[in-house]
């Protein structure tokens, strides 16, 4: 029972997961006509059926991958994806009868796209729009003489893309701007992004060779696979996992084409509807569920083919091939090539959500003694940031198919507990932004207790947290709202202590 019960929980947790104010419904449904947009102006200007896919997958990638904290700054991005993405194509297009030039260059794509990242979620959308210009020069087949409606039909795209997501239904305006949190800093080789840049491009040096030992023609596939799994990974854990879940959701998304897309011969109609389909699906799962995700941008590559007038189940089987030869290629990467283990990037994280928690308490507090000018709010919205990238770093340890199941347990309970510290968080915050809350004498005592407990936390070699004296994590009474939530956080602290300070294995993770 117990088994059947927690299968049960996964497929609820991928079909049916939490959308807070319909978020991802509403981004996939603008992604749908923004793109439809895009690609219906593209047929009206005259372009060509390459020109179309193009702007297309301009538009899609003009949507899906900028998100900076703000409108404004999202709208800077989107106009500044022409000036890194032409140049790119442009190199692509030229380097096309010159295969050593043209590796070569695309191997230096993936490590500047990569090292891009340094520089926030600008330099992230940069990047990848700079790694797809090439790759898409790739999968079209461009040369010189294409560039020009290929320019025109992406910047079109962009344009279409660009009124329907900020000037139609540009719900964000009704929004605080989104939490970001700051990339893990370091010097050298030690810095995040330094170190993928060397790792991605190593895969994708791999991935290059290998992908044209298998197939010359479709080589391209591979070095796509090996750049997309070191996407939002910091660590060796964190990539292998996301390597099995990409081809795992190619694995789904190949067998569901070999049942619809291979059938339909490429008609136009039922094609286009399966597109909007795919792209809806992208949108909607990419937050929860990079398996589904990647079935959906397979069987719409598959869509796409079909249009070309290449698909055929030889294709299709050549690129589940070719998909596996990225994810060894990333894979050899992580493992050989500078690697960082699990725990590293698992005690980074969890120590910025720790002090994040007692922002939000001393914000509070300091709210709720009269301040004018201290507010939790934007707190509340980094550590619910941060709790994602935790999630995202012990992701290696829950994963059903780890074998360390003692660490599974703890990796488990301190996400539980995180969360719990969310929470309690969150209701102090709803407090403090209540005029007529009032303020408790003990609020500061125990303000201080709460940062003492994350000191005790994150400080190297401590011994852990105590239960404060006088039994101060009981329960408050019911009518001290503030206090109880803070002696919530007091408990889940001190919780935290035996998952985080183990006297056997002293790092939550070795993986």
């Amino acid at each position: 029972m117990a088994g059947k019960t927690g299968a049960g929980n996964v497929w609820k947790r991928m079909f049916v997961a939490p959308d807070p104010g319909l978020l991802r419904l509403r981004s996939a449904t603008r992604a749908v006509l923004g793109i439809g947009l895009a690609v219906t102006l593209c047929g009206l200007a005259g372009h060509s059926l390459v020109g179309a896919v193009a702007g297309g997958l301009a538009a899609l990638l003009g949507l899906f991958t900028v998100a900076d904290a703000t409108v404004r700054g999202q709208a800077t991005t989107t106009a500044l994806l022409p000036v890194v993405g032409f140049p790119v194509l442009a190199l692509a297009a030229v380097l096309h009868d010159h295969p050593v030039a043209r590796d070569a260059a695309f191997v230096a794509v993936v490590a500047a796209g990569v090292y891009a990242r340094r520089w926030g979620p600008r330099g992230h959308s940069l990047g990848v729009f700079a790694f797809m210009a090439f790759l898409v020069a790739q999968f079209l087949r461009t040369v010189p003489d294409q560039l020009p409606e290929l320019y025109g039909a992406t910047l079109l795209a962009l344009l279409a893309s660009s009124a329907v997501r900020f000037g139609l239904w540009c719900y964000e305006r009704r929004m605080p701007p989104a939490a970001v949190s700051a990339p893990l800093t370091g010097r050298g080789l030690a810095r995040p992004t330094n170190r993928q840049a060397v790792q991605a491009a190593v895969a994708a040096a791999f991935a290059l060779v290998a992908g044209q030992l298998v197939s010359p023609e479709r080589w391209y596939w591979a070095v796509g696979a090996a750049w997309w799994i070191f996407v939002n990974t910091t660590s060796r854990g964190e990539t292998l996992i996301r390597g099995f879940r990409r081809v795992l959701g190619t694995v789904i998304g190949i067998a569901l084409g070999l049942l619809v897309v291979v059938p339909l011969h490429g008609a136009p109609v039922p094609t286009a509807a399966l597109v909007g389909a795919c792209v809806f699906g992208i949108f909607y799962s990419a937050p929860v569920s990079y398996t589904w995700m990647m079935l959906a941008v397979t069987v719409m590559a598959e869509l796409l083919y079909g249009l070309l007038g290449v698909l055929n189940p030889h294709l299709i089987a050549l690129r589940l091939v070719e998909t596996g030869v990225g994810a060894l290629g990333a894979v050899l990467a992580v493992l050989f090539v500078l690697p960082v283990s699990t725990h590293v990037i698992t005690d980074a994280w969890i120590a910025r959500a720790l002090r994040c928690v007692h922002r939000c308490t001393a914000e509070t507090a300091a709210r709720l003694q009269g301040s004018a000018t201290a507010d939790p709010t934007a707190h509340v919205a980094e550590l619910e940031v941060l709790l994602s990238r935790v999630r995202l770093s012990l992701a290696p340890l829950v994963h059903p198919l780890n074998p360390l199941r003692a660490r599974g347990r703890r990796a488990r309970r301190v996400l539980a507990l995180l969360r719990t510290c969310a929470d309690e968080v969150r209701g102090l915050a709803a407090i403090a932004s209540d005029p007529e809350a009032s303020h408790d004498p003990r609020l500061s005592a125990a303000c201080e207790r709460v940062e003492a407990a994350v000191e005790a936390l994150t400080a190297p070699g401590s011994p852990g947290v105590g239960v404060p004296a006088g039994g101060r994590t009981a329960a408050a009474p019911a009518e001290e709202p503030v206090l109880a939530h803070l002696h919530g956080i007091e408990r889940a602290l001190h919780e935290l202590t035996a998952p985080l300070r183990d006297a056997h294995d002293p790092r939550l993770a070795r993986a």
